[in-house]
């Protein structure tokens, strides 16, 4: 997996699936079109969280003397990896159509205004400077029996140093990784519910 290639050791990680009544290429496309600013309108929670990540920056912004841009009116998995990082962006590590795709970020998650690193997808495995926390989401496909598609997420993160890792560990113990878990959550099942509607409504 595309996982294992970029993040093949890590210091936490967190898992979430579902089985979807469709296809894999059903599944597959669902999850390309799903709509994250959707996401948070069917799933309160999910909006929440995301508005409390934000806020610091958006704070930062008003007290620099700028005006904070606010969210598009859409958001696509593929949309995220061409927008400012500091507005919710992330990096493209690689995909493997109707298979996996993986987004990456490098920061200090723990302060509330995120510094984040730049990385490429080529540069991302190997970085390794002091004091930094590397993430990974990968989202995938894979096909069951009876017309069935297993969707699943999965998050790691690795810091570079024991620096980073004290401070990682108590942000992620104070709810931020059960945070993590539900936003995921969230944006498989709507994609589920895209899928098994779309296949409803063809009549297969």
């Amino acid at each position: 997996m595309l996982l294992d290639d970029f993040l093949p050791v890590y210091d936490v990680s967190d898992a979430v699936a579902t089985v979807v009544r469709t296809d894999l290429a059903g599944a597959w496309d669902a999850l390309m079109e799903v709509d994250l600013i959707d996401v948070g309108r069917q799933r309160p929670l999910v909006a929440l969280l995301g508005a409390i990540r934000t806020l610091p920056d958006i704070v930062s912004h008003v007290l620099h003397g700028e005006i904070p841009q606010g969210p598009p009116k859409q958001l696509r998995l593929r949309d995220t990896t061409s927008i400012p990082l500091n507005e919710g962006g992330w990096v493209l590590l690689g995909e493997r159509p109707r298979d996996e795709i993986a987004l990456g970020l490098v920061g200090k998650f723990w302060r509330p205004v995120i510094d984040f690193a730049k990385v490429t997808a080529e540069s991302f495995r190997d970085f390794a400077e002091p004091g930094y926390a590397k993430t990974i989401y990968s989202l995938s496909v894979r096909a069951l029996e009876n017309r069935r598609t297993l969707l699943s997420g999965v998050m790691r993160t690795a810091t570079t140093d024991e620096h980073a890792r004290r401070w990682f560990r108590r942000y992620w113990t104070l709810g931020v990784g059960s945070g993590a878990h539900v936003l995921v959550n969230g944006l498989l099942d709507v994609t589920r519910e895209i899928a098994e509607a779309r296949k409803e409504a063809l009549g297969s």
